[in-house]
């Protein structure tokens, strides 16, 4: 028999809060989504407390606040980001006391129609904000998990003037988070002895780089003195275990931030600051982005990539096969969660500690530091991946947008 559609977002609350953020007894749980995800938040929030969570919080999004803001909010109001919010949930969550669950669901290319300059200008003051909650999260302070839900303008950039757009992107959605096999936490922990397996072979070459053919792009990315590669689920240093993305289908680690050089055509659009961005190009020099064009949106990556000193260089290197499940779907979700995990990816931005062995030093691992973290996809089924070696070696990793170490 069939689940019906309640059911599976049922199944898709319990994996949420069960395995994804594994609340703990205890815990409070920050929970932020679309307010149209207002149903599976009450799933989800029933969970947590049947969990032993001592409290739920949820923060609601909503495309017409957003919206509101840019039409009628003053000049000081587009350049104003409210920090004491994040510094309290930076506080929390650094605490280990507080974990995070977020719903992804935004609205592709919302912010289209906005002066790029004003988009700028608050993106900037928003980041700059976010730090505190930002370095909670990739510090591996705390537990936390993303999990997607199907809004009605995230359905309709999918599947535009499609009547059943939306109930077609739950059932990849479903398919994707592996919410229609019998046992999702079981599917999802063979998956995990995958990228664990990858992970492994990858830091045990150490390569000191990866160059990257195929499609237009030919790209050299230093890696990280003391890199570390990792995928599947993580564990915080008290033992608990947790997934943050689900989906997810890659292994990651960390660039060096001054040796990338070359060149990188980026195979799907890319949402920067509610506005899509497609056609992206983008040269590199010294590990800089020094030439970007772009077929659509061109000022508004220009301007992300004027940030900080960091957002024009990378802090995440990423590497999906192209027969993943998501891959194989065959469908541009507009939505980084899922197209991330469609193909290989490099991140502009923020680094992540959690890329770094135990005992390595970030200066001499040239870590990127930066308010933002952007994800641009470069795979696609003709990229190959060769790794370069302490002494030069060259190993092949992935041919055909498929690995073969």
């Amino acid at each position: 028999m069939t689940a019906s559609h309640t059911e599976k977002l049922q199944k898709l609350a319990e994996l949420a809060v069960r395995f994804g953020v594994n609340i703990q007894p205890g815990q409070e749980l920050l929970v932020t989504a679309p307010i149209a995800a207002l149903d599976l938040v009450r799933l989800i929030t029933q969970e947590a407390y049947k969990a032993g969570a001592l409290a739920v919080i949820p923060v609601y999004a909503d495309d017409e606040a957003t919206l509101a803001r840019y039409a009628h909010g003053s000049e000081a109001a587009i350049g104003h980001a409210s920090g004491w919010l994040y510094e309290a949930w930076g506080a929390a969550l650094s605490s280990g006391k507080c974990a995070r669950l977020a719903i992804a669901g935004d609205t592709p290319g919302l912010l289209a129609d906005i002066d790029p300059d004003k988009v700028a200008r608050s993106n900037k003051a928003q980041s700059k904000a976010f730090r505190p909650f930002l370095d909670a999260i990739v510090g591996n302070n705390t537990n936390w998990n993303i999990i997607p839900f199907v809004t009605p303008g995230w359905a309709a950039k999918v599947f535009p003037n499609d009547p059943k757009a939306e109930a077609r992107l739950w059932d990849l959605i479903f398919a994707a988070t592996r919410i229609d096999q019998p046992d999702p936490v079981a599917a999802w922990q063979e998956n995990f002895v995958e990228l664990k397996r990858r992970e492994t072979i990858l830091n045990e070459h150490d390569f000191s780089a990866l160059h990257f053919e195929g499609g237009g792009t030919d790209l050299i990315v230093g890696l990280a003195r003391g890199h570390k590669w990792v995928g599947g689920g993580q564990k915080l240093p008290n033992g608990t275990a947790y997934a943050p993305n689900l989906p997810t289908e890659e292994v990651f680690t960390m660039p060096d931030r001054g040796r990338t050089q070359g060149r990188a055509v980026f195979t799907k659009p890319v949402s920067v600051a509610g506005t899509i961005v497609e056609g992206l190009v983008v040269e590199f020099d010294a590990g800089k982005a020094v030439e970007i064009k772009a077929e659509k949106g061109q000022d508004v990556i220009e301007k992300y990539f004027t940030t900080d000193n960091g957002a024009s260089h990378l802090g995440e290197v990423a590497l999906v096969a192209n027969s993943s499940p998501i891959a194989a779907s065959g469908t541009l979700f507009f939505n980084t969660l899922f197209d991330e995990n469609a193909a290989c990816h490099i991140a502009f931005g923020n680094a992540y500690a959690m890329n770094l062995r135990q005992g390595a030093d970030p200066q001499k691992a040239v870590m990127n530091t930066s308010q933002i973290h952007m994800d641009c996809m470069i795979g696609h089924a003709g990229i190959a991946v060769t790794g370069i070696t302490q002494d030069e070696a060259r190993v092949p990793v992935m041919s055909n947008g498929e690995f073969v170490i």
